[in-house]
């Protein structure tokens, strides 16, 4: 099969991001000046090491948030964010606070999550999250497409959980992180496996 997207699939579903998988899960905690919020983002990935650099791709939009959603108009607004590592444990908090909610709700709670404040930026963070990562905006990039944009953050402070550090690597498998498959579908790892790359 093939298809110019222009022209549609034909399929009763896109699938296109079933065909790009597993992707990350950035869930994201902002504060803005109508309080914090907490949402997940499956275009999300880690862009550099030094220093080290993440994206999140928001391409959506709310009424109450004129081009764009929660996360982006708050980081606007203070040019802080976090990214919160979803484990599987927190599948069904991660998924409650996936709605189109209004901006005022705070998702922490609607979900049932602890809250704490970050070290280094104005920002609260999930507490149970095996890994979180706090990052100063760097810049805000209009994507092709009426709400698309690409948030790009410097890490400026990196917490993980003790339990995650096994032989002092931080070892996914005692947290299994979710991650973003196409249409209502995740996975979760449970295996690893290494590889030596070639020349090291």
């Amino acid at each position: 099969m093939f298809y110019r997207p222009e022209d549609g699939h034909g399929l009763p579903h896109n699938p296109f991001n079933a065909i790009i998988t597993p992707r990350p899960i950035g869930w994201i905690s902002t504060r803005g000046t109508v309080g914090d919020n907490l949402a997940p983002y499956s275009f999300f990935n880690a862009t550099a090491y030094t220093p080290p650099q993440v994206m999140f791709s928001s391409t959506s939009a709310k009424d109450d948030r004129g081009d764009t959603k929660d996360s982006v108009a708050n980081i606007r607004e203070t040019g802080v964010f976090c990214v919160n590592v979803v484990s599987y444990a927190l599948r069904d908090a991660m998924n409650a606070t996936s709605g189109p909610w209004e901006k005022e709700r705070d998702e922490f709670r609607h979900a049932g999550l602890e809250k704490v404040q970050c070290e280094t930026i104005d920002c609260p963070r999930v507490a149970a999250a095996p890994a979180n990562l706090e990052c100063r905006m760097t810049q805000i990039v209009k994507l092709e497409g009426e709400h698309n944009f690409m948030v790009l953050g410097e890490v400026t402070g990196v917490h993980m959980r003790d339990e995650a550090i096994v032989d002092g690597m931080f070892d996914v498998t005692a947290f299994q992180p979710l991650s973003r498959l196409g249409y209502r579908d995740y996975a979760r790892v449970t295996e690893v496996f290494s590889l030596k790359r070639p020349g090291g």
